[in-house]
């Protein structure tokens, strides 16, 4: 039995190949606001804000390229599965947390040159919550080293 994970992260969730669904239409989420954002951005200049906007968000070439990468990365990992999808939801979700905060602090100064609005704060903000939320959920193990479900442990039934 694992025993780097923490005993409330549960392995083998019944409700996995619904958050791995989720993973997955977030990733693809990321992927089309990344490309739509890049078409519309390519004459633009690449940092700072340029008033394009992409589904109610503003965007600039910059922040349509790491968007696209994270989409990307979000959706490969969730193909492969393996657990690397849950390593990459949980690293890759609070990368999109620290860098929506980030721009929610820069908003109305030069230094916001991802571009941002504050519609695009909160949308990164969810995204990233989500994909956090997703990497709780996804772990998987052999069920010989998976333990025994919660109820069991504590000598309740179902």
């Amino acid at each position: 039995m694992e025993t780097d994970t923490m005993a409330h992260t549960p392995v083998n969730h019944p409700l996995r190949p619904a958050y791995r669904a989720l993973s997955f239409l977030a990733g693809a989420y990321l992927v089309v606001f990344g490309v739509i954002g890049l078409i519309q951005t390519s004459y633009e200049s690449f940092t700072g804000r340029n008033g394009v906007h992409v589904f109610g968000q503003e965007t600039n070439l910059l922040w349509s390229i790491v968007v696209l990468v994270v989409g990307a990365l979000v959706l490969g990992t969730t193909a492969l599965g393996r657990n690397l999808d849950t390593e990459a939801d949980k690293y890759l979700g609070w990368a999109l947390l620290v860098l929506g905060s980030y721009e929610l602090a820069t908003s109305r100064t030069d230094a916001n040159f991802f571009g941002f609005s504050i519609s695009t704060v909160v949308v990164t903000y969810l995204v990233g919550l989500v994909l956090i939320t997703c990497s709780l959920y996804l772990k998987t193990a052999p069920q010989s080293a998976a333990g025994a479900p919660r109820q069991v442990r504590e000598g309740r039934t179902a």
